[in-house]
């Protein structure tokens, strides 16, 4: 339970952090602490929610062990049956709330990870670092090739995009959180998920191993692309929440004299060398790397501090039991937001006021909640979607 326990605490990190990008003012409107506590959530915190839901899809699939046979049939069944409910969940709310929203980006995670749900943890590592070190690269090649018309002759054929403004393509290659380079995130989770992570020893290979890609991605990428390279892109346009400026200790003026996309698949009219940056959501071999070595010691982190500190375990229980809910405290707070007419992260915005609200509402919630129900309300309607997976024989 405690290493369970760890995961629900690095999860709700991940919920709290998404809160920062999309209701926190902007990184230009922040000074010390908060410069670093915007800086750090913008990007990470989404992958951090990225990597736990590979770690779920282990929950589902067998964790050490991968289920076979029957079980294996109705784990994937449960799968598919949750990927097609956030793919539609997720198109519904970004009909209102356009493409920030992730949820229908996770169901074509989901799916796509169906394949790899029985394979070892080394092999899910060997695999979710051939994406990190190829896929960025082949996202440049394809998004230099995909010129307006071509983009309007596959968005004219897409039903979803139709629906909303997130469409096949926007999934795959162009969104928010892509698929094409995204899947390092899930898969590096799914390898995490496959571990024995009550081992201290594998605890501090793990620690280590995120340290090491941690430094070496983001010294690489300053080594090579100067000391813009770890720039915020959030400043250029309407990122996943706001905009904002540079990191603590940046130069003023972007890499390379232009401006980096806002997603992570997405490179239109930018240089080869923009590849050698990791700015949050540049979406490039370091930034993956980078990323994912920083998901990794959250988690980590998350689960050592509940083994081994017993009353900050006591203390977090509210927070522990966001959570358990994270669902339902994502979707919630976009929900909430509409309806207290809460403004996004802008550039007009200055207090961090509406944040400690949101984040003090989500955690209260989820405490009360949390004694009288085993799942949250959002979780027990997509637990109960996936009963039919029962019937699979």
């Amino acid at each position: 339970m405690g290493r369970l326990v760890g995961v629900d605490l690095a999860r709700a990190l991940a919920v709290f952090g998404m809160y920062v990008v999309h209701i926190g003012p902007p990184l230009s409107a922040t000074h010390g602490v908060g410069s670093w506590i915007r800086y750090l959530a913008d990007g990470h915190s989404s992958v951090l929610f990225a990597t736990l839901a590979g770690f779920s899809l282990m929950l589902i699939a067998g964790r050490r062990e991968p289920k076979t046979g029957l079980a294996g049939r109705q784990a994937k069944a449960r799968i598919a049956i949750r990927a097609v409910i956030l793919l539609a969940l997720g198109t519904v709310m970004a009909m209102e709330y356009g493409g920030v929203i992730i949820l229908g980006f996770y169901g074509v995670y989901f799916l796509l990870a169906l394949p790899l749900v029985r394979l070892s943890a080394k092999t899910l590592a060997i695999i979710a670092a051939a994406f990190a070190l190829v896929t960025p690269q082949l996202a440049f090649v394809l998004t230099s090739l995909l010129t307006p018309s071509v983009q309007e002759s596959i968005n004219a054929y897409d039903p979803l995009r139709r629906l909303s403004e997130v469409g096949v393509l926007d999934l795959l290659l162009t969104g928010f959180y892509p698929a094409l380079t995204w899947m390092s995130f899930v898969i590096a989770g799914m390898a995490l998920g496959r571990l024995d992570l009550s081992s201290g020893t594998v605890r501090r290979r793990l620690a280590a191993v995120g340290a090491s890609l941690t430094v070496a991605a983001y010294g690489m990428s300053l080594l090579l692309a100067g000391k813009n390279a770890l720039r915020s892109m959030a400043e250029d346009g309407s990122s996943s929440g706001g905009s904002g400026s540079m990191p603590p200790g940046s130069g003023s003026m972007p890499l390379d004299g232009g401006s980096m996309p806002l997603d992570g698949g997405s490179f239109p009219d930018m240089p080869a060398s923009s590849l050698l940056s990791a700015g949050p959501h540049s979406g490039t071999t370091f930034d993956i790397i980078g990323s994912v070595g920083i998901a990794i010691l959250v988690i980590v982190g998350a689960m050592v501090a509940m083994d081994r500190l017993p009353r900050l375990r006591r203390l977090a229980k509210p927070v522990i039991a966001v959570g358990t809910m994270s669902l339902t405290a994502y979707v919630g707070h976009f929900l909430a937001q509409s309806a207290l007419s809460v403004p996004a992260g802008t550039s007009t915005q200055q207090s961090w006021a509406p944040l400690l609200m949101f984040v003090l509402g989500a955690t209260v919630f989820a405490a009360i909640w949390s004694r009288f129900f085993r799942r949250g309300p959002l979780e027990y309607l997509l637990n109960a979607a996936t009963k039919p997976a029962k019937h699979i024989r």
